[in-house]
């Protein structure tokens, strides 16, 4: 997983949380140095971004759109502390990305962690079906 989060105390927080459940954590302060862990990842593909949306450099969505581009990425949960930045006038976060608003509580992250992988999960084995119906 990569967390994002420009927020010190917001990041120090939510990795402490996600550790504790068993997640490997990869944490950067801003999308630059976020692009530079995924590029640096010696596991490969993320299964999970977690972005705060409005960051100083390189906003959650810019950073989303390259990570998936470059399949660097499974799935997206945005985070922001701003409620128009999950609105479609604050511009179109990620298809398929999930929102988690700030502040959220330790239950709360482990929760929507848990569901936005879940769902990636379940859409990865979608995918996988509908390409055998159309191989076979």
């Amino acid at each position: 997983m990569l967390l994002v989060e420009d927020e010190e105390t917001v990041r120090s927080m939510a990795s402490g949380v996600l550790r504790d459940q068993g997640y490997t954590v990869l944490e950067a302060e801003n999308g630059e140095e976020a692009i530079r862990l995924a590029e640096s990842s010696e596991s490969g593909a993320i299964d999970l971004l977690l972005t705060d949306v409005v960051m100083p450099i390189m906003g959650g969505k810019e950073l989303a759109d390259r990570l998936v581009a470059e399949r660097a990425v499974g799935s997206v949960l945005y985070t922001s502390g701003y409620a128009e930045a999950a609105s479609p006038r604050f511009g179109q976060l990620h298809s398929g990305a999930e929102f988690m608003p700030k502040p959220f509580t330790p239950k709360t992250l482990i929760r929507r962690v848990r569901e936005t992988l879940d769902a990636s999960r379940v859409k990865a084995s979608q995918d996988d079906s509908a390409r055998e119906r159309i191989n076979t």
